[in-house]
């Protein structure tokens, strides 16, 4: 599928932190399903981002789990997955069985990690940037290799998203092994890391057009979220995500992409996928 007839998706990243107790992530994510949401992600982190440092925070993948549970049509994922936290084979092992459980909703989110306060306080080697990166090029080949012989196989090819913008080595990973990138870019931003993508791509024989775009769009404000997103599908992004945080998970903004992403489908703007 290419770029030019990609149906624009919307994905919320309920941010699991600040919300006291979990019924409160439940709850926005069935809010989440029930207004059309097209993804929902979590993210891999072990404290909180912003806000109080060691306010409430829950682990990701066990999240993910239940999340399979307790939805039926929107797919999920973590936006990212760190690398370092766990064992290639492993991940990819659990990354199946959630595949299974949710009867083939997961997108496998992944990136090298930089949250020092997460390696030291868990106690994993921080090491540098690059270091982390070349973990991350060694346990691709390792996950893929692992989903290949598991029995039972995937309930489908699970999607791969790398999260990132280094130009030399993450989106050459990109290139190699994603179904999806996700930049932590925005407008102004995107086109010169897409044109690096795009190089990758013909380095290694392969079509930019099969790697959907995914970005987040600006926060705060409904207007601010909404031209975001028109600049972003213009540059041929079409998977376009808000991110939530707790304790309240706000969703209007969600629901207005929903409702923009709606109209253009309805208006022939935006193909149908």
């Amino acid at each position: 599928m290419t770029s030019s007839t990609r149906r624009i998706r919307i994905g919320v990243q309920l941010q699991p932190q600040h919300a006291p107790v979990y019924t409160r992530l439940r709850d926005a994510l069935r809010r989440c399903e029930d207004m059309g949401v097209n993804v929902a992600f979590n993210w891999d982190q072990f404290f909180p981002l912003y806000g109080d440092p060691d306010g409430a925070h829950y682990e990701c993948w066990t999240m993910l789990g239940a999340w399979a549970e307790q939805t039926s049509r929107i797919e999920i994922g973590a936006l990212v997955t760190c690398n370092s936290y766990r064992n290639p084979d492993l991940l990819a092992d659990m990354a199946r069985t959630v595949d299974h459980i949710s009867d083939g909703r997961l997108i496998l989110g992944i990136g090298s990690g930089w949250k020092q306060k997460d390696y030291d306080e868990y106690g994993y080697e921080f090491g540098t940037a690059g270091s982390r990166l070349d973990d991350l090029a060694e346990a691709m080949p390792r996950i893929e290799a692992r989903l290949a012989k598991l029995n039972p196989q995937p309930v489908r090819e699970i999607p791969i998203l790398i999260g990132g913008q280094g130009e030399k080595k993450t989106l050459r990973m990109v290139a190699e092994h994603a179904h999806i990138w996700h930049g932590f870019t925005d407008a102004t931003t995107y086109p010169a890391k897409a044109e690096v993508l795009d190089r990758h791509c013909a380095d290694v024989g392969r079509d930019p057009a099969e790697i959907e775009r995914s970005s987040g769009v600006p926060e705060g404000s409904v207007d601010a979220a909404l031209a975001g997103a028109e600049s972003l599908v213009g540059l041929g992004v079409t998977l376009l995500t808000v991110g939530v945080n707790g304790p309240d998970y706000d969703l209007t903004v969600a629901q207005a992409l929903c409702r923009w992403r709606d109209e253009r489908l309805a208006s022939g703007t935006a193909p149908a996928g």
